[in-house]
């Protein structure tokens, strides 16, 4: 028999809000297919009130943010957005109008690793010998890792032009080079001498077992890119036990979640409050709540290396974060 029992109350907006929204977040959970969805979120009846939101995880939410395309992005690492805002490195050339809402936490580092036979113990090696790497990065053109490499060569006193002038390659494919991978196996036969990447806790801990080696980072190249934004780091050996010792390299942690400078206060308050009201199910890469806590205040799992928006300093304060 059919319930005919009167409907619950329910405000009518809303629910087609929820409805979608939830929709949407179950349409992106098949992330091979909505990688990084944009939604549209319309704030009570305010022509002005429409926040635009998006998943990309790249310079393009930067530079669609600053346009005022969009009213919120994500960036990987926290790093980048710390560059951006202060204007440095090869793609910025002044300071960028951006302010943090939070940080997602991601505890990561970056890796160079080469074959063997190339004799390389640092970075700084490949400049100096001249050495025509073939080296592969990843195969996505917006990856910040293209730009984060350029800005390690730089601050290393060559290009990735030199190393093309020198009888080198930079090939872009691929993703992480897990073992098994093509590019880690092309990597291991010598076919591509180089790979420079992020997601080390996936395959840190196979490079010195396949004869590879991981190049170190000289103390002179790491202060120059601490001064355009960039975190020093170490690749533990107590985390990587085939490692020889702690490498000293790059932090390539945090998925900040920004928002122009300029941004409305009421949106700004809005994004913090749905994100304490939903943290419970919002997934990330730990168990349990998101910890807003720990999401707002430089942790190193969440760097953060932007100023918060007033408003959403103003929100984490009132929940007793900051």
């Amino acid at each position: 028999m059919a319930d005919e029992s009167p409907p619950r109350l329910i405000n009518a907006a809303n629910m087609r809000a929820r409805f979608v929204l939830d929709m949407a977040a179950g349409m992106a959970s098949h992330n091979e297919v909505y990688r990084e969805p944009e939604i549209r979120v319309q704030l009570g009846d305010r022509a002005d009130a429409l926040v635009r939101l998006s998943a990309s995880s790249t310079l393009d939410g930067i530079e669609r943010v600053v346009k005022g395309e969009l009213d919120f992005s994500f960036l990987n690492p926290s790093a980048a957005l710390t560059v951006a805002y202060r204007g440095k490195g090869s793609h910025f050339t002044t300071p960028q109008p951006v302010r943090a809402v939070t940080v997602l936490p991601s505890r990561d580092q970056c890796l160079f690793a080469v074959h063997g036979s190339t004799g390389l113990a640092t970075i700084e090696d490949i400049g100096r010998e001249k050495y025509p790497l073939r080296l592969a990065v990843r195969g996505r053109k917006e990856h910040w890792l293209h730009n984060m490499l350029d800005d390690i060569l730089a601050a290393a006193g060559f290009t990735v032009a030199d190393v093309t002038a020198w009888g080198g390659e930079v090939r872009r494919v691929g993703h992480i080079p897990q073992p098994g991978t093509p590019k880690f196996e092309a990597l291991v036969r010598g076919e591509i001498t180089g790979v420079f990447d992020e997601g080390v806790h996936t395959w840190a801990n196979y490079v010195i077992p396949a004869g590879l080696t991981v190049l170190r980072m000289e103390e002179e190249t790491v202060v120059k890119l601490e001064a355009m934004g960039y975190r020093r780091d170490v690749l533990p050996k107590a985390l990587y036990p085939t490692l020889p010792d702690d490498i000293l390299t790059l932090d390539f942690s945090g998925w900040p979640v920004f928002v122009r400078d300029d941004a409305d206060n009421e949106v700004v308050r809005h994004m913090c409050a749905g994100l304490e009201a939903r943290r419970h199910l919002i997934p990330w890469e730990g168990k349990g709540p998101l910890p807003l806590d720990q999401m707002c205040t430089d942790t190193p799992a969440a760097p953060l290396g932007v100023p918060l928006h007033p408003a959403a300093e103003r929100f984490w304060a009132g929940c007793g974060y900051l």
